[in-house]
């Protein structure tokens, strides 16, 4: 019997296995257009919005204008008999149904809608399904909700004080708002080295309050949904703005009680996602039962208010960074306490068995003797917190705290930043290296992509500039101040290791399904869920570079949980790393089926073809070789193939990646700052990022551009406040402020490439690293431009009134706001 023998196939029995020879520039990878432009350009995408089913109605969401109250009565008879109403759903109905509370991807549990009392400004409290979408929302105002206010927990830092209201009573046993405390690293080492630094006349302590504020993905496409279910066959059928489709499926089944096969989750076109779409939203459920209950399919959208308002807030991390360097400049140690606001509910997409796991790689990208950290998340009359906002769950804040300590101290030094990060960085002789706190980092050369980020920014020449433009302003010329600021971060993407990760005791492992034609064309279906990300064209150029067709070749199928593998879907840059990787290793199973398909085509022994220019060949006679398409041909015919073995070329696979990938980069960015109105400019960024072998560069560049300017609406103008009654002062666009082109300097990129040794095509991801890289660069650069008044430090986001106030030496907020 001949059969196919798994363990030659790189990347499926060992995954671990080197990549393959020409992997650094493969043949079949390169800069290609987006096959899905052809629609997405023409206007003829199909997002939820656009879905129209027969009979369909619509629903709205009655918010609660208060962050915290007792709800005492809730009197809908006047929307009832609107006569376009069809139902109207209150929380009542939903504890009738055992569905008033749901599970969140961190094991908390979240209100559907709000029974008790309502928790934060926005909150669902009743949902209206009437004929169209106007007449549901002018029904909203038919509903009377009687609340009994309460006093709101708006600042985290106040939150465990004695006397605090408690936001979560609701929970059995909770008499304050502490959600969980969570640590990383040897606090009994670090405290040694610190005690050590602390007395050694060479060497120092540097401390410093670092705010990352709360900030919204505020993606273009706001969430929404559509449920139908059909009452003769009892399938479900959800078309919804989701990342992770699966995922979605399997925990409606287990809140909802259906079995899984009849539920069909389907997310078509997603317009951006940044982790604002991995969860499962109160609307989503309220679809479902409003479906079932009026027997008709229910459309749910939000408006923009509503997507700032209520949807997933991210960071809003207070740290305090600690130190130990000498004088030198050698970095010996960090400490970390860090106080994490994650809202009313602790909604979290967190995919490790620990609350804020990826917050450990807050060593950056140093070598360190000693390193601890401790995270203490609280509850807060705030819409959930802790999505994750185009980062690897908590990288971004811990990045953040790392680069700007990193200045801090050679700020406190005296010395060049790029100096200290050159002295400090990891050696390519040091991986895989295994950080302080456990992380172990599988490949880079690190002191090289640093190198050629600032021989492209031309570092010495900036700083020379810099310093005529210091010597001008202390001449009394008015100039504007220059700023260079420098970040270099590692990521840990491409969740993850089957010994750490954990959603709801669901695997982290991808699958993949692919079948070749008769004629040699491909069908892949991926479990990962594009929000604009490329797939469609990224793994047909994998599955191309494998099987020797071409890209065109290949449609990728996904967004669809009946058409495709099960998997957990598109957050944490875990597209390439996992998804591409099991793209890659099912390919090459259909290229070892072709092996034995072809081998009994020129009636020789399996062993004795070698795969050359993309075709089957026998070794020393590139005359005798078949392509694919001759090969797929022949596995659908009555070709007579060795015993045991069967026809077609269909492979299934899943992938569970034996470690996270580790991409890296290093940014500078430069600025001007007008000291007299604190107005920065964004004059140049360098970025040069390492993400491992690039398979479509294009698209690469793509989405490190759209990450830059990420970084500077987080750096310089995004942030959510609060007032002391917890109304959210950033409810729309007027107040909430997002990039343009016109903030945005001409993006300058390089490129490093050390292949991650344990993925099958040496990949590492990108979606995430720029937004993780550029707000410290940016930060760094304007508190740099601000040196000669002595600024040491200032929170993001750095507006000209934070700017001015800093150069001023005052508080910035002296009403009632808080971040």
């Amino acid at each position: 019997m001949t059969s196919i023998d798994d363990s030659r196939i790189p990347g499926v029995q060992d995954p671990a296995v080197q990549i393959h020879a020409e992997a650094e520039t493969p043949r079949g990878y390169g800069s290609m257009k987006r096959k899905e432009d052809a629609r997405f350009v023409r206007g003829r995408g199909r997002y939820v919005d656009d879905v129209v089913l027969p009979g369909m109605l619509h629903g709205a969401v009655l918010r609660s204008p208060l962050a915290h109250a007792r709800i005492t009565a809730v009197d809908t008879s006047a929307a009832e008999a609107h006569p376009k109403v069809h139902a109207v759903i209150t929380g009542e109905t939903l504890a009738g149904l055992g569905l008033a509370w749901m599970p969140t991807l961190s094991n908390d549990t979240q209100a559907v809608l709000a029974t008790d009392k309502v928790r934060f400004q926005g909150q669902e409290v009743a949902f209206v399904v009437a004929d169209d979408k106007y007449a549901a929302r002018d029904a909203l105002d038919l509903i009377d909700v009687q609340y009994e206010p309460l006093d709101p927990v708006i600042d985290a830092r106040r939150a465990l004080e004695a006397g605090t209201p408690v936001v979560r009573d609701d929970k059995d046993g909770q008499a304050d708002n502490h959600i969980f405390d969570w640590e990383s690293g040897d606090s009994a080492a670090t405290d040694r080295v610190f005690a050590e630094a602390e007395a050694a006349p060479d060497q120092r302590v540097v401390t410093a309050d670092i705010l990352y504020p709360r900030v919204h993905p505020a993606p273009l496409e706001t969430c929404g949904a559509i449920a139908d279910m059909d009452p003769v066959t009892g399938k479900l059928t959800l078309w919804t703005t989701t990342q992770a489709p699966h995922a979605h499926r399997t925990l409606y089944a287990l809140v909802a009680g259906l079995p899984e096969h009849k539920i069909r989750v389907v997310s078509p076109d997603i317009g951006g996602g940044f982790g604002n779409k991995v969860g499962i939203y109160p609307g989503y459920v309220c679809a479902i039962v409003a479906s079932i209950v009026t027997g008709k399919p229910v459309k749910w959208m939000e408006d923009r208010s509503e997507n700032l308002m209520s949807t997933s807030f991210a960071r809003d991390y207070h740290m305090r960074g600690e130190v130990a360097v000498t004088d030198e400049g050698t970095i010996r140690a960090v400490r970390v306490d860090v106080l994490a606001d994650h809202g009313a509910f602790n909604a979290t997409a967190q995919p490790t068995k620990f609350p804020a796991g990826f917050f450990g790689v807050f060593t950056g990208s140093y070598d360190l003797e000693a390193a601890h950290c401790a995270v203490t998340g609280v509850y807060t009359n705030k819409a959930s917190g802790g999505v994750a906002y185009a980062c690897s769950f908590r990288i971004t804040e811990a990045v953040y705290l790392v680069e700007r300590m990193v200045d801090v101290v050679a700020h406190d030094l005296g010395m060049d930043p790029a100096e200290l990060r050159m002295r400090n960085l990891l050696r390519p002789d040091q991986f895989p290296y295994r950080s302080a706190t456990g992380w172990e980092y599988d490949s880079g050369d690190y002191p090289h992509t640093l190198q050629v980020a600032l021989e492209k920014a031309g570092y010495e020449a900036l700083r020379a500039e810099q310093a005529d433009r210091r010597r001008r302003h202390e001449a009394g010329e008015r100039v504007r101040l220059m700023g260079i600021g420098l970040s270099f971060f590692t990521e840990a993407v491409g969740a993850g290791p089957r010994r750490s990760m954990d959603i709801l005791g669901l695997g982290m492992a991808d699958g993949a399904d692919l079948r070749v034609h008769p004629t040699g064309k491909a069908v892949l279906g991926i479990s990962a869920q594009s929000q604009g990300q490329g797939h469609e064209t990224t793994f047909a150029q994998i599955v191309a570079q494998e099987l020797g067709i071409s890209p065109d070749d290949v449609e990728v199928v996904h967004g669809d949980t009946d058409l495709t593998p099960f998997g957990l879907g598109t957050y944490g840059s875990r597209s390439t790393p996992v998804s591409g990787a099991a793209t890659a290793v099912v390919a090459r199973k259909v290229r070892e089926r072709a092996r034995i398909v072809a081998a009994t085509m020129l009636e020789v022994a399996p062993e004795d073809l070698e795969w050359h220019d993309g075709r089957w060949q026998v070794a020393g006679d590139p005359e005798a070789s078949r392509s694919m398409a001759e090969i797929a041909m022949a596995a659908h015919s009555n070709l007579e193939l060795p015993e045991g073995v069967e026809g077609h070329l269909d492979a299934t696979c899943v992938y569970n990646p034996p470690n996270l990938t580790y991409p890296c980069g290093a940014y500078v960015c430069v600025v001007d700052v007008d000291p007299g109105t604190g107005a920065v400019d964004v004059r140049r960024f360098v970025a040069v990022d390492d993400c491992g072998v690039r398979i479509n560069p294009m698209i690469v560049e793509g989405q490190i551009h759209g990450g830059l300017a990420d970084g500077v609406g987080m750096a310089l103008m995004q942030g959510i406040a609060f007032d002391l009654d917890g109304n959210c002062l950033g409810g729309s666009m007027m107040d909430y402020l997002l990039p343009t082109s016109l903030e945005c300097p001409s993006w300058e990129l390089g490129e490093t490439v050390t292949p991650s040794p344990h993925h099958p095509i040496g990949a590492k991801g990108i979606g995430e690293s720029a937004t993780v890289g550029s707000p410290p660069a940016i930060v760094n650069a304007v508190i740099d431009a601000l040196a000669p008044y002595g600024v040491r430090h200032a929170d993001m986001p750095l507006t000209p009134a934070a700017v001015w106030c800093a150069a001023q030496g005052r508080p910035l907020r002296t009403d009632l706001a808080i971040t």
